[in-house]
């Protein structure tokens, strides 16, 4: 069942053309402007289904941002159709917020001089959840996203990193089914990071909660998501599995080999090999020769210590594709 349902959705925005520069009359000041159609998304359709996480990614000014409000209910779009837990955003976004929790990296839903606790005191009695459910549901997030001993500190005193999980717990009090993230790891450490990714995963196994991502940090793409939907000016670019992803558009892998052989060698078309004293690293063409004859070959040839075979870094397929160097391998 479908989560999310977006069908041809287009949202044009009318806007002024500026005044050319030089002199200006004083009438002209007070002219009306002619104004021109500037698309911000085009024919966009995509279906997430429940529990499902997904990236929606692509370069600044894409339409990602005015997409997602759209799916908030905060702009109506031009032409199209779109559904959020089977509701219509725009025509019934207040019954739309019970379903759906936000968590934006750069701004906060917590009073910043109140305690935690005071702020999700406030989002219970808003969301009007029953006071004994509303204290089992904190107890039970807030030791899920390690923020029991930060609920009676203020907003103001803690770090980046604390504070993401306090605003991720105030996004999940109310048992939404489905969870919209923006850039919900920027300025967090290493550490904060992982651990942030980590308690998204495990929501989204045990409660089923269905998960879209916006996030320019390849990690958060390939640890949180298991599908990509990328756009480029308003438009679908293209909607994969992460793996697949992977495989079908970039067309060198790297493999590492360790080995007994002190000076390892291995000749096969399409691949290149950079020897070091007991270590062949190779860079495969899968379009010449496919990986697993290279490591067919390879234990048959070389007698192996040891064999990793890397998957190539997501920022490196989607840079190619945004280059249009990338194409989807084709099957042999």
């Amino acid at each position: 069942m479908a989560a999310i349902v977006v069908e041809k959705l287009t949202k044009t925005f009318r806007v002024r053309q500026r005044r050319a520069g030089g002199t200006v009359r004083l009438g002209s000041l007070f002219a009306r402007r002619p104004a021109r159609q500037v698309p911000a998304v085009t024919d966009l359709s995509f279906e997430i289904a429940a529990g499902e996480r997904v990236a929606f990614i692509g370069p600044n000014g894409a339409g990602k941002s005015t997409t997602l409000k759209i799916l908030t209910g905060i702009l109506d779009p031009t032409s199209g159709h779109a559904e959020v837990a089977h509701l219509v955003p725009w025509r019934r976004r207040r019954e739309l917020a019970m379903h759906i929790g936000i968590v934006f990296g750069q701004r906060s839903q917590l009073w910043y001089h109140l305690p935690v606790r005071a702020s999700l005191d406030l989002l219970a009695a808003i969301y009007a959840i029953e006071h004994g459910i509303y204290r089992s549901r904190l107890a039970r997030l807030a030791e899920s996203f390690e923020i029991v001993d930060l609920l009676d500190r203020p907003v103001s005193q803690l770090s980046l990193g604390q504070r993401i999980r306090a605003e991720i717990v105030a996004a999940l009090l109310h048992a939404p089914t489905i969870l919209l993230l923006d850039e919900p790891t920027i300025g967090l450490d290493v550490t904060a990071k992982a651990a942030l990714r980590d308690h998204l995963n495990a929501l989204s196994r045990e409660e089923r909660t269905t998960v879209l991502l916006t996030s320019h940090d390849t990690g958060d793409i390939e640890r949180i998501c298991e599908r990509v939907i990328l756009i480029d000016r308003g438009r679908l670019l293209l909607d994969l599995p992460l793996e697949r992803l992977r495989r079908d558009f970039l067309k060198t892998r790297s493999i590492v080999l360790a080995t007994d052989e002190e000076h390892p060698k291995l000749d096969l078309p399409g691949v290149t090999a950079v020897a070091e004293p007991y270590r062949l690293t190779l860079a495969v063409d899968v379009a010449v020769t496919p990986i697993e004859r290279v490591v067919e070959a390879a234990l048959a040839r070389l007698s192996l210590r040891d064999i990793v075979i890397e998957n190539p870094p997501l920022e490196a397929v989607i840079a190619a594709i945004y280059r249009g160097e990338a194409a989807p391998r084709l099957p042999p």
